[in-house]
């Protein structure tokens, strides 16, 4: 049987009894259950370092994870751009924060009709921070498989494609991240 509760940054807690004699160790932690929406926010002035996500073939919906990381001054202040959802269901997914901004906060909510999600993104920017030289990765899952991303060292998530299967009711992924630098002052 399974349990839920909420850690400190409102993570829904998954847990699952051994034998009957209780709670016998943290499964993994999730910001939702399959079919349910969910809006997760880094932190202010972290973002979206790491992303994990498993498939169920059975609810046809993924469980997500993410993890932040320290990303501006925090003793300067950050100014974020909250989107609209970037994709109707069973269409692709083509985002890119704007220009020297990088991805804070993303939301989702299910269709069980569709057996896809709809997709929003928070890109925040601090003044005299610029990102550069980005990349994508190559595609990080296959369909019902698992998807674990990790930022490189010293890069930042800035964009996000996707495109949905209706066969496998799935979604394949890649991220674009960028390097993040002073600015260069032109006189």
């Amino acid at each position: 049987m399974k349990y839920a509760s909420q850690d400190r940054r409102g993570s829904r807690l998954l847990h699952f009894d051994d034998d009957g004699n209780g709670l016998r160790s943290l499964h993994k932690r999730f910001v939702n259950f399959y079919d349910e929406p969910f809006d997760f926010s880094c932190p202010e002035h972290q973002s979206i370092y790491l992303i994990y996500s498993i498939e169920s073939t059975y609810y046809k919906d993924r469980l997500w994870d993410y993890f932040c990381k320290p990303t501006f001054d925090t003793s300067q202040p950050v100014s974020s751009h909250n989107g609209d959802y970037v994709n109707a269901f069973d269409r692709e997914i083509n985002f890119t924060c704007p220009v020297n901004s990088v991805v804070t906060a993303m939301g989702s909510y299910h269709d069980n009709r569709a057996e896809d999600r709809r997709w929003k993104f928070t890109c925040t920017m601090q003044a005299g921070i610029c990102t550069d030289a980005c990349q994508w990765t190559d595609y990080l899952n296959d369909f019902h498989s698992l998807l674990f991303w990790v930022a490189p060292d010293f890069n930042y998530l800035t964009g996000v494609h996707s495109y949905h299967c209706n066969d496998a009711e799935d979604r394949r992924w890649k991220f674009q991240y960028c390097p993040k630098f002073p600015c260069k002052t032109v006189y």
